[in-house]
């Protein structure tokens, strides 16, 4: 195996523990190899913490190995930093360190860096590769590559149905479709995402809590789409114990696009939009505006057949079980290619990506 492929893999590997403690940073792992031996390595850990360079370079320093630099050629799978935001430009921190070459698995989209860390590494010296595993860099990155380029989050649709096919029973009546371990994947899934979304009557059957209480992680913004605020007050969904935005027609909480990570952090956040066709879209530039990247919609039926219609969205998870009903409200059919298939229990998911 090429060398460079081999350490990148595992560049990749660090990047994958940061997943659902970053957003909306990206995922990023970095290794700094000398001589075939790893002397450091890191990830990118917490949004606003140090990035994964700094972890490396710390690394090394702490391995007593900081005399390496110099013949060492550090690994990242993203394009150092070239600004000053919640921490100091990573480029600048390689090229102080005298390292010898670096190696980019992904360009960063971000027009604050975009080309700029790769033109200070080369100005400084230092040889640089690009594009090592690009792809598996951004299937990793999936979702902060699609919310730069499309500005717009990337849309996860999940459900559970019937063997017969139903998402709910008679007049949306819930009825408990997945088993026990279903469920705790639900969970680690929210922890992944920025946002959970489900519409007036899943809210209102189901008074769901959307919060990741089966897995240990960050609760994701909670979305729900109430357009005449008819939702009473007394439901899970707003009791502040974390973020829910109330997407609705006639109501809009002031915002500032340099407040901050998210808007109404804490609290209730109600965001406008208007009737029409587009609401799906309006809904999802609105959610983008808040540094929001990605979105995971469990529901309901017509909600899910509205992101459908709208063809905005990204993969589906199926969840099909064994029970039947004999009648209610049926399941969306899933499009798009399908990825792979895998079963907990008694329950089969699919899962299917756009084409």
């Amino acid at each position: 195996m090429n060398k460079d492929i081999h350490w990148m893999q595992r560049a990749l590997q660090l990047a994958e523990y940061g997943r659902g403690n970053v957003s909306p940073n990206p995922m990023v792992g970095c290794v700094i190899v000398h001589n075939d031996r790893i002397i450091g390595e890191g990830w990118h850990r917490q949004y606003g913490g140090p990035h994964a360079e700094v972890r490396a370079v710390e690394d090394v320093e702490k391995r007593n190995n900081g005399h390496l630099f110099s013949e060492a050629t550090a690994y990242v799978t993203l394009e150092p930093c070239s600004h000053t935001g919640k921490t100091p430009p990573c480029a600048d921190l390689l090229v102080s360190k005298g390292i010898k070459k670096v190696v980019v698995c992904n360009d960063d989209p971000n027009p604050l860096v975009s080309g700029r860390g790769i033109e200070r590494l080369k100005a400084a010296g230092i040889e640089v590769l690009c594009g090592v595993l690009a792809e598996e860099g951004k299937k990793l990155n999936r979702r902060f590559f699609f919310s730069f380029t499309e500005k717009l989050p990337y849309v996860i649709l999940k459900w559970a149905e019937t063997a017969d096919g139903y998402i709910a029973a008679e007049n949306g009546k819930t009825v408990q479709i997945s088993g026990q371990f279903s469920g705790v994947r639900v969970h680690k899934w929210r922890s992944e995402e920025d946002a959970i979304l489900v519409g007036y009557h899943t809210a209102l059957n189901d008074n769901p809590k959307l919060d990741v209480r089966h897995w240990k992680g960050r609760n994701p913004v909670r979305v729900v789409l109430d357009r005449h605020l008819r939702l009473p007050e007394s439901l899970n969904l707003f009791d502040t114990s974390q973020p829910t935005f109330i997407v609705n027609y006639d109501r809009q909480t002031s915002f500032d696009n340099n407040s901050g990570r998210y808007a109404g952090q804490g609290s209730n956040t109600y965001i406008r939009v208007n009737p029409g066709n587009d609401e799906i879209l309006q809904l999802l530039q609105q959610l983008s505006k808040r540094g929001i990247q990605s979105v995971m919609v469990e529901g309901g039926a017509q909600v899910l057949a509205s992101f459908l219609k709208a063809g905005l969205w990204n993969e589906i998870r199926r969840c099909q079980s064994l029970k039947t009903i004999g009648s209610g409200v049926k399941a969306p059919l899933p499009e798009g290619v399908l990825t792979g298939s895998e079963l907990i229990q008694d329950d089969f998911w699919t899962y299917y990506v756009k084409n």
